[in-house]
């Protein structure tokens, strides 16, 4: 369960729900490909990690049309 940051501050730097989802599952599938062992010396996993750039302003969602 996601507790830090909080999903409701989360989904305002997003905009959507479905927006969130895809943004921190598509950054925690690069991370674990790329930056495991980054990843693991903090002990966190992908997801929380991801989580926290996006809050963090360092991941933002980019719009193609």
């Amino acid at each position: 369960m996601l507790i830090d940051p909080p999903i409701d501050k989360l989904i305002t730097k997003v905009g959507c729900k479905y927006a969130l989802v895809c943004l921190v599952a598509q950054r925690a599938r690069f991370l674990e490909d790329k930056k495991m062992d980054v990843i693991k010396e903090l002990g966190d996993n992908p997801i929380s990690y991801a989580s926290k750039e996006v809050y963090d302003d360092k991941v933002r969602l980019a719009f193609e049309n």
